[in-house]
């Protein structure tokens, strides 16, 4: 919005929705598509939102209950992987600050851009979620299944690609969610036995 409002448009929630997950260049199109009108180039829009990522992201925090959550399954020796939308600078960029939580992922992390997503789709598309799998190399763990914790728009293909995982959406509430997801307005809601996983010691 703080790039949008001088050309008298705002971002919906439904633009907003579309946006999620997705590259730059995919986002982008996106955003134009709904603003056909605006008196902004596609250019000039990437250019002022990278200077103002560029300012706020290595000051992000985590969303609630993140913390715990991650370093209770890695404590369990629970296998995890970082599968996201972001490009690796960008990525960088939003958790550099955070080593003592993302660190704990180690090198299990899938990016758009990464050379191993050469060829496939990005979100909502699953390839970015399968490619994470196989980093962990669930073969090690036959009959196990994966959890997905998606906090942009929630996406059912993973689960139409492998049966074997499941889905959390720790997104905004106003957001639509297919019937495969189970929504969660905060991850400090998360009950990890609900998912076979170990509880929370109290």
């Amino acid at each position: 919005d703080e790039i949008l409002a001088p050309y008298g448009c705002e971002m919906t929630w439904e633009i907003k929705a579309g946006l999620m997950g997705k590259n730059d260049q995919a986002s982008t199109a996106h955003l134009f598509s709904a603003l056909p009108s605006i008196a902004l180039s596609p250019e000039d829009f990437l250019s002022q939102r990278r200077a103002l990522q560029a300012q706020r992201w290595p000051h992000v925090k985590l969303l609630p209950g993140a913390t715990k959550l991650i370093a209770h399954l890695h404590a369990h020796g629970i296998p995890m992987a970082v599968a996201t939308g972001s490009s690796r600078a960008p990525f960088v960029l939003k958790t550099a600050h955070l080593p003592e939580t993302f660190g704990l992922f180690g090198d299990n992390v899938v990016c758009a851009d990464d050379a191993r997503m050469l060829g496939r789709k990005s979100k909502p598309a699953p390839d970015v979620f399968l490619q994470a799998a196989q980093l962990l190399d669930r073969s090690e763990y036959d009959g196990s299944k994966g959890l997905v914790f998606e906090d942009g728009i929630p996406t059912s293909r993973p689960l139409v690609a492998d049966p074997q995982l499941q889905q959390v959406a720790g997104a905004d509430t106003s957001l639509v969610v297919p019937p495969e997801t189970r929504p969660m307005a905060s991850l400090e809601d998360f009950a990890p036995e609900e998912y076979g996983l170990p509880p929370y010691s109290t």
